[in-house]
Parts: C-alpha cells; sequence; structure tokens
C-alpha cells in the first residue's frame, strides 16, 4: 500500500508540474491584479462598467473635463517613476493647460513629416538593422521581434528628432533606455536609472552643442528639453512602436493566409491598412487608458462624476464589444464594413481627438506599413509562442529567407516544425517562471513607487512654492504692478 501511495503521488505530482503553463500564468496575473488594487487603492471608475456603460464610452472620454491625467490619482506615482526621469515634462501627464498646449504643438510640428520621407526614412532603417544582423542569408534565425524592432525605431526617431543619421552609440543608449522602461513596466525586470541618466546626459550635451535643428517649447530649461525629447520620443515613441510592430509581426507570423496575401499584395496599402487595425483591435497598446476628472461630468439620468474621479478606460473591453467573434484575428472584417461602420466601430487605438489625441497616429500607420513591408520582403515568418496583449515574451518568432524558403526541401520544412515545437515547448514555460518574477517585482515596484511619491510629492512642491511666493505689492488706490 506505500508502494502504492508513493506512485499515486508521483504520478499526480507530474500531473501537476506537467499541466502549470496551462494554468499557473493567469492565476499568478489575478494575484497581481488584486495586489496591486490593495497597495495602490481601488480608486478607479471602471469604463465600460455599471455607471457609464459601453454606449457612452466615447462621450465620457471626449468630454471636456475628462481631461486630468496626474493630479489626484494615486496610480500616477507608479506611472511616474516607471517613466522617470523627468515624468513632470512627459507630455501624457503633464495637466491640462498652457504648458501642455505648447509642449503638445511642439510634439505634433516634429512629427508632421511628409509620407514618402517617413517611408524612405522608414525602408532606410530597415535595411540598416536587418543588414547588420544577417549572419547567414539563407539560414532559419531565431529572435524576439522586439528586441529586432527597438534598434530600427531608435535609429528612426533619433533621424526625426536631429536630422542626421543615428551614430551606433546613440542607438545603444536608446535601445538601452526603452527596454529598461517596457521592462520594468511588464514587471519583468527592476529599472536601472544608471542607464536611463546616460541617456538624459547625451541629450543634455546635444542640446547644449546646438544639435536639436527643432524649435523646443520655451518655457522649458536645457534639463527639461532633455526630459521632454527623452520622454516623448526615446521612451514612449521607441517603446510603443517596437510593442505594435511586435504585435503586428506575431500576428502575421501565426496567420500564414494573412501572411501571404499581404506578400501578394505588397503595395497594396488597404490590405496591410486592415492586417494593422485588426492587430491594434485585438491587441490594444494600452490595457488602461487613466483620467482625472477636473469639473464635474453630467451623466444622463442625473448621475454625475464628481470633479477628481479618476476614469479608467478599458481599452481591450471596449475594442472587443460589437464585433462578431471578437477574439478571432479576422483583417477581413475590415473590408466588410463600410466606411461609417468602421468610423462607428468600438476602435480608438490612438484615442480620441478631443482628448489627449496620440500625436503620432499618421506617421505611426505609415511607418508601420514599410517597416512590415520591409520585413516581409526578406522574410518569412513562423511563430508558436504566446500572443498576449502584454506580450511579456517579448515575440519569440523564426525568421526564413525567402530565397531558402523557395529552395526548402521536405528535411528542412520537417527541421522548421520541430524548431517551432521546441519553441511553443519553451516559451510555455518561461511563461511559468516569469510569472513568479513579475509578481515579484511588480509588488515591490508597487510599494517602492508608493514609497517615494514621486507624483504627489511633485504637486505637493507647487502648492508649497505658489504659497510662498510674494504677491505683487501695490500701487496706491489698490491697482497692482503690472509688468510687460
Amino acid at each position: 500500500m506505500i508502494g502504492l501511495g508513493s506512485t499515486f503521488a508521483a504520478v499526480a505530482a507530474v500531473c501537476v508540474l506537467g499541466t502549470l503553463p496551462g494554468w499557473l500564468p493567469a492565476l499568478v496575473v489575478r494575484l497581481r491584479m488584486k495586489i496591486f488594487t490593495r497597495i495602490n487603492g481601488d480608486e478607479g471608475l471602471s469604463i465600460p462598467g455599471e455607471r457609464v456603460g459601453l454606449d457612452r464610452y466615447r462621450q465620457v472620454y471626449a468630454h471636456p473635463a475628462a481631461n486630468g491625467r496626474s493630479h489626484g490619482a494615486a496610480l500616477s506615482d507608479l506611472f511616474w517613476y516607471w517613466l522617470s526621469p523627468g515624468a513632470e515634462i512627459h507630455q501624457e501627464h503633464l495637466e491640462a493647460g498652457e504648458r501642455y498646449e505648447d509642449v503638445a504643438r511642439t510634439t505634433r510640428r516634429i512629427l508632421a513629416l511628409a509620407r514618402k520621407d517617413a517611408e524612405r526614412l522608414a525602408d532606410h532603417c530597415v535595411d540598416r538593422v536587418l543588414d547588420a544582423h544577417a549572419h547567414d542569408a539563407r539560414g532559419t534565425r531565431a529572435v524576439r521581434l522586439r528586441d529586432l524592432m527597438m534598434p530600427i525605431w531608435a535609429r528612426f526617431y533619433y533621424e526625426v528628432v536631429f536630422g542626421a543619421p543615428c551614430p551606433s552609440h546613440a542607438c545603444a543608449l536608446i535601445v538601452g533606455n526603452a527596454h529598461d522602461v517596457v521592462t520594468s513596466l511588464k514587471c519583468c525586470g527592476l529599472r536601472h536609472m544608471a542607464r536611463r541618466h546616460r541617456l538624459t546626459a547625451f541629450l543634455r550635451d546635444a542640446l547644449a552643442r546646438g544639435e536639436v535643428p527643432h524649435e523646443l517649447p520655451e518655457g522649458l530649461t536645457e534639463e527639461e528639453r532633455a526630459y521632454y525629447l527623452q520622454g516623448v520620443f526615446f521612451n514612449t515613441a521607441i517603446v510603443q512602436m517596437s510593442e505594435a510592430m511586435t504585435h503586428l509581426l506575431l500576428a502575421i507570423a501565426q496567420h500564414p493566409n494573412v501572411q501571404a496575401d499581404l506578400h501578394a499584395r505588397m503595395h497594396d496599402d488597404r490590405a496591410f491598412d486592415a492586417v494593422i487595425a485588426e492587430t491594434l483591435r485585438v491587441y490594444p497598446l494600452f490595457g488602461i487608458a487613466h483620467r482625472i476628472t477636473t469639473d464635474d461630468i453630467a451623466l444622463e439620468g442625473g448621475d454625475v462624476l464628481p470633479k477628481g474621479s479618476v476614469l479608467c478606460f478599458n481599452y481591450p473591453e471596449y475594442h472587443r464589444a460589437g464585433f462578431e467573434d471578437p477574439d478571432r484575428f479576422d483583417p477581413a472584417r475590415w473590408d466588410r464594413l463600410s466606411p461609417r461602420e468602421a468610423r462607428e466601430a468600438n476602435y480608438i487605438p490612438f484615442g480620441v481627438a478631443a482628448n489627449r489625441p496620440c500625436p503620432a497616429q499618421a506617421v505611426a500607420l505609415t511607418t508601420m506599413r514599410a517597416v512590415a513591408r520591409g520585413i516581409l520582403r526578406r522574410y518569412v515568418l513562423r511563430s508558436s509562442a504566446t500572443h498576449t496583449r502584454s506580450i511579456p515574451n517579448r515575440g519569440p518568432c523564426l525568421l526564413v529567407p525567402r530565397e531558402a524558403r523557395e529552395h526548402a526541401s521536405s528535411s528542412p520544412a520537417r527541421s522548421l516544425r520541430a524548431r517551432l515545437a521546441w519553441m511553443r515547448f519553451c516559451d510555455r514555460w518561461e511563461d511559468v517562471g516569469r510569472s513568479f518574477v513579475q509578481l515579484v517585482l511588480g509588488t515591490y515596484m508597487v510599494w517602492d513607487a508608493k514609497r517615494l511619491r514621486l507624483c504627489e510629492r511633485h504637486f505637493e512642491r507647487q502648492r508649497l512654492s505658489s504659497e510662498t511666493t510674494p504677491q505683487p505689492l501695490a500701487r496706491s488706490g489698490g491697482c497692482p504692478w503690472t509688468t510687460r
């Protein structure tokens, strides 16, 4: 009986261990979210939800009073922690007002590239990065798509900002900074401020030498201008474009029929736009976008969202609503929609025009097409990795040179299947270990952000500064002194 019991226990242990990849990561994610809520406070109003349904999602999102970003939300301390240094200058975290408008205008002006110029620059950056990594033109190689994409966007946005080709050392600084930001955002690693400060120092020196040809916001100091460039272009732009392209290429890799159609219609923008739209619908770059109300928002039926409410807009839930079989990746659905239906669909990957819209929408779509074309001209993509919205695995993928694919025999085909099977096995077990890492590091960073209170202390200093600033003396008769 003892032997039978031991055998049963051993079999049960093997079964539990063997099924870990199927249930443990999801369980740890739920546990992490409970810990985050517990530490951070359950302060947000989820939209869509009981008070604001899907039918009023855009209406509330676009409301003029839903324009606060950082002040008054405990969640802001965590975002400032992840995006430091210079979170107080970051365009997405500036409060509405004159400084935000000045910064936003500057960003739009810098990103106002002609379409052909943006395409040519993206093509050049793709070719330069792929040429540098082409060890064997006929060999299949395994990559992490996010790691492959970051140098492309580092070079692209360096040239947008500086108007000159990106030196290798600058590319390394930009990629190192962006990688550190996104890795900490996903709780896969701690932040390394020394790595980020090296990019800040590089940008500050470049500004001092007059190497940035654009007119930057006048109200910012030299250090704040370095933070502005770092936050907008070398944090957000690099990270978001690398993430977007990872989702796009991984979706293409896992849907061979879509990939074959794109390669056959290489110059058809509509075909690429449909695949990009479906990618951003299924895998939106934002999970939750939070805004703080700067005034009361009256709802139908007499309900009011009071000033200071933290509104948490759920992008994935909104993008799923109203679509048939919403979890299925189906780019053709966009061809079946009329132009009016497409405009009215529950789909806002770049936000809404009335409330802090993404300034890079036009250039993002143009350059995503160009980069996707550059990759597909050279490679057939294949992947068996898990594809989730947060994509913490960085997008494992096999790049098969098209020349090798055309001359492939049955033996290389079997080898490709074996490599995909091995990729799937490794990815599932990596996810188990990564889940524990995210749980531990995520909990620590939420605690550390709450301890440092970067956002809260910033606004405390502003308040104290305004209270201690001497008021202007008055002339006799009570008229204040004025200056010109």
